[in-house]
């Protein structure tokens, strides 16, 4: 299995390196070096080197993946896609083989910043980044293939990022929200307490005083536990180390892609797939 994995994770990757796509690609890392390191200039420091060619390499690594898994969904993929036991080999190699070719890149413009811009990289700070870098870059690519047509079924695509962006709502708006549902509840159990309804008041004023009290706390916790790595990568890249706990982040970040993954597995091997030409 993992013969042919790498197999075809070699040939998808060289296919799309020696397409038009791929020169396109090119092209937007270039210009991205451009914009944000302009030659001449040195780099200001080590966190602005790594949080910069970090965020190229995830959007990168998105648009890498979803033109890799449009071009994994045509027609003329069906010679390879029918010769494999399993759907799964085949999006594992999509997956593979465009993380690979972002990552390629991300590390070649990197070491021409470091070269050119005089960055000062310590032996501790150079160890940090790979796992920084490939962490994110896989959790990205997986996102990317849920938005391809490769992978989503019916609603699936709009299901994952609709709960993303509502992840992020709550992170931003928590008490707001908590407050308003407050409110709302607090008006059904009046409401209800006009009608007669005394069975159903309690409840929904416990709800009220739920929301208007510890449960705006409880909701905060719940999702800066879900965004905790993400901060922490930030807040330790910024301060030039990683505390015990900080470190593991990179691991919590690929255990949100293998879920992911397993998801989109889940959903390519259920699915009726029809190939477009």
């Amino acid at each position: 299995m993992i013969g042919r994995i790498l197999t075809l994770s070699r040939y998808l990757h060289r296919s799309l390196l020696f397409s038009l796509t791929g020169l396109i690609f090119l092209l937007v890392a270039l210009a991205y070096y451009i914009v944000l390191f302009a030659p001449g200039q040195r780099t200001p420091d080590v966190d602005y080197f790594i949080l910069v060619l970090g965020a190229f390499g995830g959007g990168f690594t998105f648009l890498v993946t979803l033109a890799n898994a449009t071009r994994a969904h045509r027609a003329e993929s069906y010679t390879m896609f029918s010769r494999l036991p399993s759907r799964v080999e085949y999006l594992t190699s999509v997956l593979l083989s465009s993380v690979l070719f972002a990552t390629g890149v991300q590390v070649l413009m990197a070491l021409v910043v470091w070269q050119v811009g005089g960055t000062e990289l310590t032996w501790g700070r150079l160890l940090d980044i790979p796992p920084l870098w490939l962490a994110l870059n896989t959790l990205i690519a997986v996102l990317a293939l849920h938005a391809s047509d490769l992978v989503s079924v019916g609603w699936s695509r709009s299901t994952v990022f609709g709960t993303l962006l509502v992840l992020l709502f709550l992170q931003s708006y928590s008490a707001e929200l908590t407050d308003w549902l407050g409110n709302r509840f607090a008006g059904i159990a009046n409401w209800l307490l006009i009608r007669g309804s005394f069975n159903l008041v309690d409840f929904f004023q416990r709800a009220a005083n739920w929301f208007h009290g510890s449960g705006s706390d409880v909701i905060d916790r719940l999702v800066n536990i879900l965004f905790w790595p993400f901060r922490a990568v930030l807040e330790a890249t910024i301060a030039g180390f990683f505390r015990d706990a900080q470190a593991l982040a990179p691991a919590i970040l690929l255990l949100y892609a293998t879920f992911l993954f397993y998801l989109a597995s889940d959903l390519l091997a259920g699915k009726d797939l029809y190939l477009v030409e």
